[in-house]
């Protein structure tokens, strides 16, 4: 397909709403993509060693974390369960995802909800003065990507990503 035919596919899809998928996170331990694939056999041991059961099987059966089903303790059940080195416990304090605000915050739209700085042990999420109106910042040096945040919303406003290289934590 050529680069023009690509640039129309992109934006039919656009116009139609078709998002891509949101790329979710390995469960923590994951060594770097390609290699996770490699060494991964899809066996499920870390999905049912998650004592939190936050770990699903996802796009052709490779484990993910979904923050959505709670916040990650970071016990690393998970990693010691893996036999094939595709989760390994030293990669634990890699983990490079932190939390992101998107456009349904109800506090950004007048709205006044808490809930992800309630739920943000390291106290990563602060809002601007003024009963919790305005969108909240994440510290991405606090934040630890455990996703309490991301299961406490409301309005499904946050996510996990990973910073851009060469950004802080």
């Amino acid at each position: 397909m050529t680069a023009d035919a690509l640039a129309l596919a992109s934006r039919r899809a656009f116009l139609k709403g078709c998002r891509p998928a949101p790329v979710l996170p390995r469960p923590p331990g994951a060594v770097a993509p390609g290699e996770f694939e490699s060494r991964c056999t899809r066996c499920g041991d870390c999905l049912r060693a998650c004592p939190d059961g936050l770990l699903a099987a996802g796009e052709a059966g490779f484990p993910v974390y979904e923050a959505t089903r709670g916040e990650c303790s970071f016990c690393g059940d998970c990693s010691r369960a893996c036999g094939t080195g595709a989760l390994l416990p030293e990669r634990i304090a890699d983990w490079p995802w932190r939390a992101q605000v998107g456009a349904t915050c109800l506090s950004a739209a007048g709205v006044v909800c808490l809930a992800c700085r309630d739920a943000c042990a390291p106290a990563a999420i602060r809002f601007p003065p003024g009963a919790g109106l305005g969108a909240p910042a994440i510290d991405t040096g606090r934040c630890t990507g455990c996703g309490a945040c991301v299961a406490a919303c409301p309005a499904a406003a946050l996510s996990l990503h990973q910073p851009a290289a060469g950004a802080a934590p």
